[in-house]
């Protein structure tokens, strides 16, 4: 069945923040750092921030779905991961797309991600997906991981990368993962928590807001 106009293009957006696209896509990134002796202080500036970034996601989102943590006044479940790995890779891959243009251009390039990483953390929210808080909380690591490595750039020798070779890398998961359907990313952290749990199912956002009706009294 055929989605709505507006519901497809928010699907649409969304994709755009899958980890089937941007894990890779943070690979190339590496990469591409890493070709020159002389960037490759970013390239291992960059593997060591998304790292954390991509733990942290993780670490959230198995620990609620292994034993429940989270925050059920602010209906938070663990990052956005769509949003914050968007945060964390598109400014930096639009910056490094324009690498070899004068600084204004690669600020504007830079900016430009963010905004975009701005409109998938929307999407989350079109498609009930995520909750306020989740979408918020996944912008600020993101920003704080991509802000981080960019802001450091001053300090370093800067990458000069032939635009074509970044956008054709970038494009590289669309050969294996269908356009808008997204990678098992998501079932393969439910299967891990509940072996680390324990348990044979996993918490769900109905179980964390049951817990907040019964603390307000609401039946």
């Amino acid at each position: 069945m055929d989605l709505p106009l507006s519901e497809a293009f928010w699907y649409s957006v969304t994709w755009f923040g899958d980890s089937g696209f941007l894990l890779p896509a943070a690979l190339w990134i590496a990469v591409w750092l890493s070709t020159r002796s002389g960037t490759r202080p970013s390239a291992l500036l960059w593997v060591v921030l998304f790292g954390i970034g991509a733990s942290l996601i993780a670490t959230t989102k198995i620990a609620f779905l292994g034993w429940g943590i989270g925050n059920a006044t602010l209906n938070f479940t663990g990052f956005s991961g769509h949003t914050a790995l968007s945060a964390s890779v598109w400014p930096v891959a639009c910056w490094l797309t324009v690498s070899r243009w004068e600084h204004r251009v690669r600020v504007a390039a830079a900016a430009l991600g963010l905004l975009f990483a701005a409109l998938i953390g929307a999407s989350r929210l079109a498609i009930y997906a995520h909750s306020k808080s989740e979408v918020v909380a996944g912008f600020a690591l993101g920003v704080a991981i991509s802000g981080i490595f960019l802001w450091q750039q001053h300090r370093l020798p800067h990458p000069r990368v032939n635009w074509t070779l970044v956008l054709l890398s970038l494009a590289t998961p669309i050969l294996f993962l269908r356009p808008g359907n997204p990678a098992p990313t998501q079932g393969a952290l439910e299967v891990i928590a509940m072996r680390l749990a324990g348990t044979d199912r996993t918490y769900t956002r109905a179980d964390l807001l049951a817990r907040r009706h019964k603390a307000s009294g609401i039946e």
